[in-house]
């Protein structure tokens, strides 16, 4: 096996017992990236001489038997959302693509304490809006399984960069599934935690009640060890609680497969899932019931309406989130204009993309004087529905089940209307909408694309839906 085919766990061992120095692990990583990164397009800055240079301090620490911290070892890039100091931080948009980030992401300097070495920035949808990294200004990344087709997003080059070979582990961002979808598009395990478990400080906000950082990895135990770092209290962000029960310990308190309850939304037989996501998905649940796993359909008539609450109330947060980018302050600013408000029309339209001005433009005019009550306030009090709707089902039930995504990956390029490319959320903005936690763990394919199942436990139940994953993990 390859060194760059390794888990996170694995590459963590072998560096500490001597057997791999992190400088041959690095310049491994590094190589796929020159090899095959140009056609794949995961990263947007490669950050090659800090890297090595951290590689090196590592191997010296390690050789003179000093202590080293709980992410020696293991290899992460960060979705280019997340603030790293020093390095470029586009938000892969025009906007932003020379503003260098003045300070860490709190994430950042969590992994950095725990001598996390940082290959580099990668790719995503602009400001994080999008479902296949199509809208970045950097171009499309593609999915190393089969680059005639998406790698998922927004969180795209995020998966990209695991599936390739180019890091063990990465950050994202889920706002509606940003982290989930792509890792089933790319045959990853990607787990959102429950929404304030992570603090989001020095992440580019897009809808503050609904982002989580989240991490993409290739195993269930990689992805708990990685989310138990980065788990807790931030003061700075008024959103953050961190009482989300992640890591590996944790896990050992979860219901096992034999004793578990599992609820599959009626809703979801009636939605248009492709054929092969179809038939995984009932091989999963003959699995579990084989397992003793007592699985059982239930409603949840709120789903119905899950994408239409969630696109409101979203673009009802995105449209005054972006209004910071204003050609003032910083990012790029419009050379030509004659008055204030022209400076500020010209910047916004050629410093956006498509679908960020769309979003904004809809955000707009959900908030507005005129039609906030009629459709940002009657989407809350929808929103709290669902949120009691799940609570009763979750009285008998320890987690929830249904497909990641729809489909398996989309062609790059293929014709999708804004609405098409929305419906391939379908499944994961529910968990957003509730605050809890949702992991995609991968479906063994013969020979078709990757896809995957979620599961959702009760909010703060995180380590539930770890465990539950980690049974399934191999086995599916």
């Amino acid at each position: 096996m390859k060194l760059t085919d390794l888990s996170a766990l694995e590459t963590r061992e072998k560096f500490l017992s001597g057997d791999i120095d992190c400088v041959e692990l690095v310049q491994a990583y590094l190589e796929n990236i020159k090899k095959e990164d140009d056609e794949i397009n995961a990263f947007i800055t490669v950050m090659e001489d800090s890297a090595l240079e951290k590689a090196r301090e590592l191997d010296e620490r390690r050789d003179r038997g000093e202590s080293l911290g709980k992410m020696a070892g293991i290899v992460v890039s960060i979705k280019d959302n997340i603030a790293v100091k020093g390095v470029k931080m586009t938000c892969a948009s025009k906007m932003l693509a020379d503003f260098v980030a003045p300070y860490d992401a709190v994430v950042v300097d969590k992994l950095k304490k725990e001598d996390a070495i940082l290959i580099g920035k990668v790719n995503l949808d602009e400001f994080a809006m999008g479902s296949s990294t199509e809208t970045s200004y950097f171009g499309v990344t593609r999915n190393p399984v089969d680059r005639s087709r998406v790698s998922g997003g927004s969180s795209g080059g995020s998966a990209a960069s695991v599936a390739a070979g180019f890091c063990s582990v990465s950050l994202g961002t889920d706002t509606g599934g940003s982290v989930r979808q792509p890792a089933a598009f790319c045959g990853l395990v990607g787990m959102k935690p429950s929404h304030g478990s992570i603090s989001r400080y020095g992440v580019s906000a897009m809808a503050n009640t609904f982002d989580q950082v989240g991490v993409l990895a290739k195993t269930v135990d990689d992805t708990a060890y990685v989310l138990d770092i980065l788990e807790g209290f931030d003061a700075r962000d008024a959103t953050c609680i961190g009482n989300a029960a992640l890591g590996l310990d944790a896990m050992k308190d979860a219901v096992p497969l034999k004793d578990l309850r599992v609820g599959i939304p009626e809703i979801f037989k009636t939605f248009d899932v492709q054929d092969e996501v179809r038939e995984g998905f009932a091989r999963t649940v003959e699995y579990m019931r084989e397992q003793g796993a007592v699985v059982e359909y239930v409603p949840i008539e709120s789903l119905a309406l899950a994408i239409s609450i969630y696109h409101i109330l979203v673009n009802g947060e995105i449209a005054p989130n972006m209004s910071r980018f204003d050609g003032i302050r910083y990012g790029y600013r419009a050379e030509e204009y004659d008055s204030l408000e022209e400076l500020y029309i010209k910047t916004r339209s050629e410093g956006f993309g498509e679908e960020v001005k769309r979003r904004i433009m809809i955000g707009s005019y959900i908030m507005s004087m005129d039609h906030s009550k009629e459709y940002f306030d009657k989407s809350l009090e929808m929103r709290h529905c669902m949120i009691v709707e799940f609570e009763e089902v979750f009285k008998d039930h320890d987690i929830i089940l249904c497909p990641t995504s729809p489909t398996v990956a989309v062609p790059v390029d293929k014709e999708l209307s804004p609405v098409e490319i929305y419906m391939l959320d379908l499944f994961t903005v529910p968990v957003n909408l509730i605050g809890t936690a949702g992991i995609s763990v991968p479906v063994h394919r013969e020979n078709g694309l990757p896809f995957g199942v979620q599961i959702i436990p009760r909010k703060g139940e995180d380590h539930q839906a770890l465990a539950t994953a980690k049974e399934l993990e191999g086995n599916i």
